[in-house]
């Protein structure tokens, strides 16, 4: 079903703001800094096309959307050296293909389990997201 009505991710409006800053477009995706960062990196990586499942995408546009993935879980890698990236694809209520890039650290919140949507618990200043987003393009 592609109901684009109410998608943050294809209005781009204020829904989106409060919740993510664009990093930069990727090939057929767009990378997203999360702003809640108990997961210190957390990205997102959303198609650009309004489609809801994987299944929807031909193979090469399933192709470069999973080298959009694997290139920003990369540079997350890189960038923040978790011990472990975890990939989320959720959209029950959300119908926009997107992935939940979620550095995860030993001893650290949440490892061993599943991480939380928004949990609210660490946002940053205007100058630590300036610089986690650098840094992140640094490494793409």
């Amino acid at each position: 079903m592609n109901n684009k009505i109410n998608c943050l991710y294809c209005d781009k409006d204020e829904k989106l703001d409060n919740l993510m800053i664009e990093i930069c477009k990727l090939n057929v995706s767009t990378l997203y800094l999360f702003k809640e960062q108990s997961h210190k990196g957390r990205c997102i990586v959303a198609y650009n096309k309004h489609v809801n499942e994987l299944f929807e995408l031909d193979e090469k546009e399933l192709e470069l959307f999973m080298k959009d993935v694997t290139r920003a879980a990369s540079a997350i890698k890189k960038t923040f050296s978790p011990d472990k990236v975890n990939y989320g694809a959720y959209s029950d209520t959300l119908p926009h293909l997107h992935f939940h890039l979620v550095p995860k650290y030993k001893d650290e919140y949440e490892w061993g389990g599943v991480f939380e949507m928004n949990p609210q618990k660490t946002y940053l200043s205007d100058e630590e997201y300036i610089e986690r987003i650098k840094l992140i393009k640094e490494n793409l």
